[in-house]
């Protein structure tokens, strides 16, 4: 997928289901209730289990959707990645040497960011679009608005502190997407796989990013 292609469907879509689990059924059924409530955009963290296989799976039971990678820390995860199929990934840190690759094999690459500094020295490096994490920490929503001053021509992915109550705020602020992951999925929902719950959140997500005025 190519940079266009891969930016067009976060200003579509604007919501990303991160999923972290130590458990590959469980992981299917937490991607699939996001994808039932509409959501299109699924990210597996690669310290999950057999995220791999995880990738691999929902490619096929959810051809509708992009599936792709985060905290992906080195060449050989995003190598791995990129061969289970993954269709985007994104990283907890910027590293030069792994944007370089991600261009090689063409893959969109998000890495992290955090300060000024950072996110432009990620975007220099070549990032598809970057990710601000953990957004809670630097003050969420009013961070990503000061951000937009200097930096409004960089895609920012605020993450880390993305509720299903503030992912609104923060496209309006700026953002062109967000991530969620327990806001999303509720310790307790996926511990009582309580998929209908999931499903709901995503549904109501997905329909205020809908009548959302984004900026970006």
């Amino acid at each position: 997928m190519d940079k266009d292609t891969f930016l067009s469907l976060l200003r579509q879509h604007r919501a990303i289901a991160v999923i972290r689990t130590p458990d590959l059924n469980r992981g299917l059924a937490m991607a699939e209730a996001a994808a039932t409530g509409g959501i299109h955009l699924i990210e597996i963290t690669w310290n999950s289990y057999h995220p791999g296989d995880l990738v691999s799976k929902l490619r096929h039971r959810l051809p509708h959707c992009t599936i792709g990678v985060g905290t992906a820390l080195s060449k050989a995860d995003l190598k791995a990645a990129v061969g289970a199929g993954a269709q985007f990934c994104f990283c907890p840190h910027s590293d030069p040497a792994l944007i370089q690759l991600a261009q090689q094999v063409e893959i969109p690459i998000v890495p992290g960011a955090l300060t000024p500094g950072e996110v432009v020295a990620a975007w220099q490096a070549g990032a598809t679009a970057v990710k601000v994490f953990p957004i809670s920490a630097v003050g969420g929503v009013s961070y990503v608005r000061s951000l937009q001053g200097p930096l409004a021509h960089v895609p920012l992915i605020p993450t880390g502190g993305v509720t299903v109550e503030n992912a609104s705020a923060m496209v309006q602020a700026g953002a062109i997407a967000v991530g969620l992951s327990t806001s999303l999925f509720p310790t307790t929902a996926v511990a009582e796989q309580n998929w209908a719950a999931i499903t709901t959140l995503a549904a109501q997500l997905v329909n205020t990013l809908a009548s959302t005025d984004a900026s970006f």
